[in-house]
């Protein structure tokens, strides 16, 4: 097919994001499905807090009108519960450290539009992880300098790291992401890794992703206080149970949250997506209170699967696992891991076929039951 001239030619190379990793399809996944390849939560909002969301938009929200385009009640709320949740006075961060986006995803753009656009920077990433910072920066014509992680503890490679700061210069490495616990690894960062993330000049954004904190309870909010070139990022759409409304959210200092509130689109959050995100927090004791479940459900899948000679779990401080072929049986590995992936999809549950893992999110007790009952059939 010919190829649109006015298309810029390196985005006809470009893998985008697929939605729904674990299906062979582009429509939506099917209710019926195991729905374990996004990291999602299992469980839907309690029917009373529907309740209370449907009261707001029949009765408070204008359709007819734009939304908060400020989010200054939202801001506020959100100030609460970082300082709330790590252990901080009441006034260590308010609603001038808070930006809010359409998702992480929107709050990651802005930040590379602020930092490496116009040839002013490339990005740093240590593969595997999180693949929106590449594709996003990629869209933007943004360079993206890839290291490794040692295959034991999935620590970023820090030799690596130093000497691709050292010898990225036209343009100079103007971002590192890091993502805290790491996906699909689900490992937290190491003190080493901390150690290297201090030692960074100031010209040099850190971009920590926390979307998973409220599993991990590790937080590096109040690193924030003396690195002002530190930037933390967090989600509504994991333990908040409201990825439908695409809220995330990011901790900084004001100067840098007054230059992502210029490049920020207008209007960014709808209105219903705010009331949802504040009806989260106020009711956050209620809805947190699955996560003891979730950790236990963790470990029971964890356990499980261990049982098995070939397969190896990485510790997790998140809602997925990360499992993957034994040393000794990685001749096969692809076989293996390609071959649960379709039984299992056929079966009915849905999980993220990745180069060198297999990634399961953690559901309900009875979706987990029918994972270890379809991976052990399949391994049998």
């Amino acid at each position: 097919m010919q190829n649109l001239k006015f298309i810029r030619s390196d985005l006809s190379q470009l893998n985008g994001y697929k939605p729904h990793p674990g299906s062979d399809s582009s429509e939506p996944v099917n209710i019926q499905f195991d729905r374990l390849d996004t990291n999602e939560s299992p469980l839907d909002l309690p029917p009373e807090i529907k309740e209370k969301l449907a009261f707001i938009y029949q009765q408070i929200i204008e359709t007819n009108r734009y939304p908060d385009g400020g989010h200054e009640s939202l801001k506020n709320a959100i100030s609460e519960y970082v300082n709330e949740s790590a252990n901080l006075s009441n006034s260590t961060f308010t609603a001038a450290n808070i930006s809010v986006g359409n998702g992480s995803d929107e709050l990651i753009r802005s930040l590379l539009i602020a930092t490496c656009l116009g040839g002013e920077g490339s990005i740093l990433v240590a593969n595997p992880t999180f693949s929106m910072y590449a594709i996003l920066a990629q869209t933007l014509g943004i360079s993206v300098v890839t290291i490794g992680r040692n295959q034991h503890n999935f620590e970023t490679d820090l030799e690596a790291a130093k000497s691709a700061i050292i010898q990225t210069q036209n343009p100079p490495i103007r971002v590192v992401f890091v993502v805290h616990p790491n996906s699909p690894t689900a490992n937290c960062l190491t003190a080493a890794e901390i150690t290297w993330l201090k030692s960074l000049p100031e010209e040099i954004l850190v971009v920590i992703d926390e979307a998973y904190f409220e599993f991990s309870q590790t937080t590096l909010a109040a690193e924030l206080l003396q690195h002002p070139h530190w930037i933390i990022l967090r989600t509504f759409s994991k333990a908040f149970r409201l990825a439908a409304m695409r809220v995330g959210y990011c901790i900084a200092h004001p100067q840098a949250i007054a230059i992502l509130e210029k490049v920020r689109l207008p209007y960014n959050l709808p209105s219903f997506s705010i009331a949802s995100a504040l009806m989260a927090l106020e009711n956050r004791q209620l809805l947190l209170q699955s996560i003891p479940q979730t950790l236990n459900e963790r470990t029971k899948v964890i356990t499980a699967l261990s049982a098995h000679s070939i397969l190896e779990i990485t510790p997790s401080r998140t809602n997925f696992i990360y499992l993957r072929v034994k040393p000794g049986y990685q001749d096969a590995e692809n076989h293996v891991l390609t071959n649960l992936n379709q039984k299992l999809r056929s079966q009915g549950t849905l999980i993220r076929l990745l180069p060198n893992g297999l990634r399961i999110t953690i559901g309900t007790p009875a979706e987990n039951n029918r994972t270890i009952e379809r991976i052990q059939a399949a391994l049998s």
